[in-house]
């Protein structure tokens, strides 16, 4: 293909030349003759020409297929230059702003000449590329920074939230690996250990061993890092960590000698990935194939908080990981145990202002609860789910949401922070509570009444009405409801 770029500026015009000769055959039309003796010395087709003079395109073959990019540095004379290369025929035609950013009416003014004209900003285009590799210095400084604090460490404790999930066990994979450590040198651990279906299924397939910690071993370590999980969620039990990655809403409570927490982010295998490129670590299959699995599970498929970066990480990692393997990972995932907590969660629903709000009583694991919550939320009419239950007298609430409305974490530190854990995201959050406190602050209710009042006060917090205290008291069942 042919393009003629119209500049009188030496560093756009090599820039130019640099980016494009080698998909287009590229000549440049300046006015300076000095400037363009020196240009062709160095191999750059020139011609001098009066760009406002319709034969200057004749002379150098213009015709309808011809790129043409007009630089535009702010001079008067613009509006001449697109008339005369339309005039000699020309219709592929883009200005290249570089200078201040162009007014209104000096665009319109142009697509009067030629409404086909293509604005382009050079500043937007040198800001993605230049911008990520800046942050990716700033990212590299920082790793570098934590990956010395380690290096003399003898025994190093990779510390995941209990019943770890793919992101919290991929991004303990990619941690140990940023850190250059082995299983021997750096365990992955978790207080309780996993026991989800699925999550066994990637523990099997891709050989991770995640250890169970005893709260009196944690003494034991030199180094401890959490990663997916910030260490208020431990209660008590790590005033002082050493590394926290997260991309959780940062909480109080506790200190860290580093941190990166970036809650914007939808996973936080997204903030490893970006870790591993800044140092150059090279990344194994099995690595890449949980970050991958972990960041395709987290985000939904890119169904819920997502971030470009997010997209970027999967781009990155998806060539290095084994396709094959995700997908017997991700395997049959409805299971008669969690039909059985979905027919539960029917039998004390309420669905109201397109709020569907459920309890499931007493349960043998927590994960029950925020899967029928995902579940549910593909209900036709349904927006919000808000589905709780009793795990080892913890009060469990797991809210989830379409995203694109109030935000569930504010949803849950509004109405439960005061008596236990709670906060999240925009579409997805939980809140844990001893049921002690629950009852002190709540009172009692049977299992229907519990749900059609936590949706009740989904419905209040909606409105963006305060919520009265005199009114909002639920009952709860000592027995299984």
């Amino acid at each position: 293909m042919r393009a003629l770029a119209v500049c009188q500026d030496e560093l756009v015009i090599r820039t130019l030349h640099r980016v494009l000769s080698g998909v287009f055959e590229i000549e440049f039309l300046i006015e300076s003759r000095p400037l363009a003796r020196r240009l062709v010395d160095d191999g750059v087709a020139a011609t001098v020409a009066d760009p406002k003079r319709v034969d200057s395109y004749l002379r150098v073959d213009l015709t309808p297929n011809t790129c043409v990019i007009v630089e535009d540095n702010g001079r008067r004379g613009l509006k001449r230059v697109v008339s005369a290369i339309r005039d000699a025929g020309g219709s592929l035609l883009y200005v290249l702003h570089v200078g201040d950013a162009p007014q209104r009416r000096s665009q319109d003014e142009l697509r009067s000449v030629c409404p086909e004209l293509t604005h382009l900003d050079l500043a937007e285009l040198l800001s993605g590329p230049l911008t990520t590799e800046l942050g990716r210095s700033l990212t590299r400084a920082r790793v570098q920074q934590y990956q010395r604090y380690f290096a003399d460490a003898d025994r190093v404790l990779i510390l995941l939230h209990n019943e770890p999930d793919p992101d919290a066990m991929a991004a303990g994979l990619a941690l140990r690996n940023v850190l250059r450590r082995t299983r021997t040198t750096a365990i992955i651990g978790a207080i309780q250990g996993v026991t989800r279906p699925e999550n066994m299924r990637m523990i099997d397939l891709l050989d991770i061993q995640v250890e169970t910690i005893k709260p009196e071993e944690l003494a034991g370590f030199d180094r401890i890092a959490t990663v997916d999980v910030q260490p208020h969620y431990f209660g008590g039990l790590l005033p002082r960590v050493d590394l926290v990655i997260d991309h959780h809403p940062e909480q109080p409570g506790y200190t860290a000698v580093f941190k990166d927490i970036r809650s914007d982010y939808g996973s936080t295998c997204t903030i490893l990935t970006e870790h591993l490129r800044a140092v150059d670590v090279n990344i194994s299959e099995r690595t890449a194939t949980a970050m991958l699995y972990a960041i395709k599970s987290d985000t939904l498929f890119f169904a819920r908080q997502t971030n470009r970066v997010d997209l970027e990480a999967f781009s990155y990692l998806y060539p290095l990981a084994d396709a094959t393997m995700i997908r017997k990972m991700e395997g049959a995932e409805i299971t008669l145990e969690r039909l059985e907590h979905v027919t539960r969660a029917l039998a004390t629903s309420r669905l109201r202002n397109r709020v569907f709000s459920a309890f499931l009583g007493e349960t043998s694991r927590e994960d029950f609860i925020p899967y029928t919550a995902d579940f549910l939320l593909q209900v036709e009419d349904v927006k919000w789910t808000m589905v709780s239950g009793i795990v080892a007298d913890q009060f469990i609430l797991s809210v989830r949401n379409l995203g694109y409305t109030r935000n569930a974490g504010e949803f849950v530190k509004a109405n439960f922070g005061d008596v236990g854990n709670a906060g999240g995201h925009r579409s997805m959050a939980k809140a844990v509570v001893p049921m002690d406190r629950f009852r002190a602050k709540f009172g009692d209710m049977s299992g229907v009444g519990i749900a059609a009042r936590i949706g009740e006060l989904a419905e209040v917090f909606l409105r963006d009405a305060p919520v009265d205290g005199a009114t909002a008291r639920l009952r709860i069942p000592s027995a299984k409801a």
